[in-house]
C-alpha cells in the first residue's frame, strides 16, 4: 500500500455528489462499506489487481446504497494505492456456505499488500488529480 498526499483529504461532500462526480472516472463503491464508512475504488489495471482507493467516513446521515436516496455527508480520508497478487485458478480452501450448495470459489489474495511499480503510482496521481479538480478549488 502506498499512501498519496491529496487536497481531497478531509474534504466533506454529499455521498451522492461524490458517487456521481467520480463515476465517469471509473470509481465505484468498494465492497467493504458499511453505514458509517467505505471507499470509492478505481482499478488502475485490466486485471483489477492495482487500485486507487479513496476512503471515507460518514459525517452525517447514513450510507444506504440500496435506498433511492441517501442523505450521507462523507469526509474523505487519505487516498492510497494498493496491489493484490492472486493465485490463478480456484481457491483450494473454498468453504461451503450455510446452505451447503454454494462455494466461495474465488481465490483470496496471496499477497494483499504487494509491491507497487512506480508507473502505477504515477497513474494513480494522475487520476487523483482529476478527482481533486471536481471537489477542491
Amino acid at each position: 500500500m502506498q499512501q498519496l498526499s491529496s487536497r481531497l483529504t478531509s474534504t466533506q461532500v454529499a455521498y451522492i455528489q461524490a458517487q456521481e462526480g467520480l463515476d465517469d472516472l471509473g470509481f465505484n463503491l468498494g465492497g467493504n462499506w458499511d453505514y458509517k464508512n467505505g471507499s470509492l475504488d478505481r482499478a488502475l489495471d485490466r486485471e483489477h489487481k492495482v487500485w486507487l482507493r479513496l476512503p471515507f467516513e460518514v459525517e452525517r446521515g447514513e450510507l444506504d446504497v440500496e435506498a433511492e436516496k441517501t442523505d450521507a455527508i462523507i469526509r474523505f480520508g487519505q487516498p492510497y494505492v494498493l496491489r493484490h497478487e492472486y493465485e490463478e485458478g480456484l481457491d483450494q480452501d473454498a468453504q461451503p456456505r450455510t446452505l451447503g450448495g454454494f462455494f466461495d470459489q474465488f481465490a483470496a489474495p496471496s499477497n494483499p499488500d504487494a509491491a507497487i511499480d512506480e508507473s502505477w503510482i504515477t497513474e494513480a496521481k494522475r487520476v487523483l488529480e482529476q478527482a481533486e479538480k471536481r471537489f477542491v478549488n
